[in-house]
Formats: C-alpha cells, structure tokens, sequence
C-alpha cells in the first residue's frame, strides 16, 4: 500500500460540502483515509482577486500507482463541475498530490512532492496538523520546518474540524 498526501481546496459554490464531496469520491476511487485534518480558510494565494479558499489534508492509503491517483483524482474533479479557466483561479474543487510515500517523480504533468509545498501557509497548516515530523523527500526537512521557514504571510486561519 502507498500513503499519499493531498490537498483539497475550493472557493466557489459551496466549499465545505465540496470538500466533503471530494473526500468521499477519493475514498471511493483511491482508498482509505487514514488521516483527516481540520478545515482551513485562507485568503487566495497566486491569484489574489478571488474569493478566500478553504482547505483541508488528507492522508489516504491506496493500491494504486501516483499515475492512476492522478488520472483518478482528475476525473473526481470533473465529476464534481472542476473547469479548468485560469492557473491558480477559482475552482469549485481543486485536488492535489502533496507526497507519495518518499518518492520523486518530475514529470510534465507530475510533479511530486508538489513543488509549492514550502511556499504555501494553506497548505502547511493543515499538513503540519496531521504529520508534522514527516520529512519532505528533497529538502530533508520535516513539515514543521518547513512552516516555520514558510516566508508567504498571507492569512490562513482554522475554520473547523471535520468528523
């Protein structure tokens, strides 16, 4: 089995059921969620004239390759109304790998680790949250540290935990 990391966003429609939506299509299509953290909003980070986003981390065990979770992952957003209009735009539902196992894959469309993991206060949060001591497989450092030397100060604050 292969533990994987994502993360879920949304900012339009109604994000918190679209997050709920998309964990219960991932837990149907990829496998079990092991880990769940709690709900973030945060103001819109790349494209700052949005309305704020609400994230959440996942950690899921899955049978499956990082190619099939991604193919699986890209259908569930579709499934769920996903266009794809503007890099780092609004979105009813956004899913991305954080990590697969300890594993490096630098492909066109498959980058892991995600590249952004560092550099993003909504994404370490909650990543920070359910695994704080796991080490990032380039950098050699743990989540924890890579929060604390996180330099985006853009607003991110706990909205709720999620059963």
């Amino acid at each position: 089995m292969n533990d994987v990391f994502f993360l879920l966003g949304a900012n339009l429609g109604e994000p918190l059921a679209q997050l709920r939506d998309a964990a219960t299509a991932l837990e149907k299509r990829v496998g079990t969620i092991k880990k769940t953290s709690s709900v973030y909003a945060s103001a819109a980070w790349g494209v700052e004239d949005q309305p704020p986003f609400l994230n959440q981390v996942l950690l899921i065990s899955t049978p499956l390759s990082a190619r099939k979770v991604l193919q699986e992952i890209q259908q569930i957003e579709n499934d769920l109304g996903r266009v794809r209009l503007q890099k780092w735009g609004a979105r009813i539902i956004d899913i991305d790998i954080l990590y697969y196992n300890n594993e490096v894959v630098d492909e066109e469309d498959l980058r892991i680790p995600h590249p952004y993991i560092g550099q993003r206060r909504f994404t370490l949060l909650p990543l920070v949250e359910i695994a704080p001591n796991y080490v990032h497989p380039t950098g050699q450092v743990t989540n924890q540290e890579l929060l604390q030397s996180c330099e985006d100060h853009l607003p991110v604050q706990l909205l709720s935990a999620i059963e």
